[in-house]
């Protein structure tokens, strides 16, 4: 029954990359192609060498009851929410962890897809670094996979930002897009759903593409939805108030918890400064914090990334914002929000990698973005 299952997921994986058929070049569409083989092989490779919490999340629904079931699914949130969400598949069916993380590796492509079609969608031409094709190049990057296959909130969440990025660039077709990511990202993590409404709400106020009514109506609504969600997310985050110490407590608390010696990938940040912080963030494991195969690819991957960033800051960063799309533009508030709020709080490196999963996406679509610019602004100066 597992074999039977595993490839029919991966049937339906395949004929959810054939879906893209008349809307991809056949290059583009043979690169995700290659994308979703590579997606597999590192869902694989998760089951055989990754013992983490994906286990739990899929062995516990095994042990749920019914009523359990009704009860985590209606009423809870965050992990509770995720083993009812498992209890058909692992319960009711069966199924084993491998069938499992196959089940969530196709999840995690599927968001995965949705950003590189939006990448194609708003980016005009193949941006270039020093001459070097960057797409599709990035979308192989290891830590956009090895993150959003495994069984847990994380693939879930990932595949809610690709859906809902992919909705807002055409929400009156894809409207359903957009609330089963608020609705589903909201029951996993209230918070990661208050951090896209605010992002992408924020930016659709100050686009001028758009119709004033457009711009009034939009961030209305996501004013609205960020006021309603606010008291639940501070319940889910146990802050008490509303203050500088509160959410200043509960940086301090989160990173004390987190840096536990016992922890393999622990790293103490409390008396790290903000900037240092960020960093941490964004671009480790380093080259000084290599102590294996996969910190060895990761510290490449984040030389890569921080070699790209840098080289934005020194040119026309601002212009280069000022005149990407809006979707773009929201998934780099996105990305500046989640950096600002996770970097003072985390304190396992292992875990700052995989919140970072959920905002790497916008990092990439955004450089990418960035150099496409540099390199059609570069071609209309030597026209002039």
């Amino acid at each position: 029954m597992n074999l039977l299952f595993v490839i029919l997921f991966v049937l339906l994986g395949l004929l959810f990359v054939n879906s893209f058929k008349n809307k991809l070049s056949p290059n583009n569409l043979t690169s995700l192609k290659q994308l979703y083989v590579y997606h597999l092989l590192f869902g694989i490779y998760y089951y055989f060498f990754i013992l983490g919490d994906s286990i739990g999340y899929w062995q516990q629904p095994k042990v749920m009851t019914f009523e359990s079931f009704l009860y985590s699914f209606q009423e809870e949130q965050g992990t509770f929410f995720v083993h009812a969400l498992n209890f058909f598949p692992s319960n009711f069916l069966g199924l084993s962890y491998f069938t499992g993380t196959i089940m969530y590796s196709i999840i995690g492509f599927i968001g995965f897809a949705y950003f590189y079609v939006t990448a194609i969608d708003t980016i005009p031409n193949n941006p270039k670094y020093k001459g070097f094709n960057l797409f599709p190049f990035l979308f192989f990057l290891p830590n956009l996979h090895f993150w959003s296959c495994a069984v847990g909130k994380d693939t879930l969440l990932f595949f809610c930002i690709g859906i809902f990025v992919y909705g807002l660039m055409n929400i009156t077709k894809r409207f359903l897009f957009v609330i089963l990511a608020l609705s589903l990202s909201y029951a996993i993590r209230p918070h990661i759903t208050l951090f896209m409404i605010i992002s992408f709400g924020f930016v659709f106020m100050f686009n001028r593409s758009k119709s004033l009514f457009q711009r009034i109506l939009f961030s209305s609504i996501m004013i609205g939805i960020a006021i309603s969600i606010f008291p639940l997310v501070l319940k889910f985050s146990k802050i008490e108030e509303v203050s500088i110490d509160s959410f200043n407590n509960f940086a301090l608390n989160k990173a004390s918890l987190l840096s536990k010696s016992y922890t393999s990938s622990a790293i103490d940040i409390s008396s790290y400064s903000p900037p240092v912080k960020i960093f941490t963030f964004l671009f480790r494991p380093f080259f000084f914090d290599i102590n294996s195969i996969p910190s060895l690819l990761a510290s490449i991957e984040n030389t890569i990334l921080l070699l790209l960033t840098i080289s934005y800051f020194i040119n026309k960063p601002i212009t280069s914002y000022r005149k990407a799309p809006f979707v773009i533009q929201g998934m780099f508030c996105f990305l500046i929000i989640g950096t600002l709020a996770f970097s003072q709080s985390l304190g396992n490196l292992g875990i700052m990698i995989r919140m970072r999963n959920m905002f790497l996406p916008g990092l990439i679509i955004f450089l990418l973005w960035h150099f496409s610019f540099l390199n059609t602004d570069e071609i209309e100066d030597i026209s002039t």
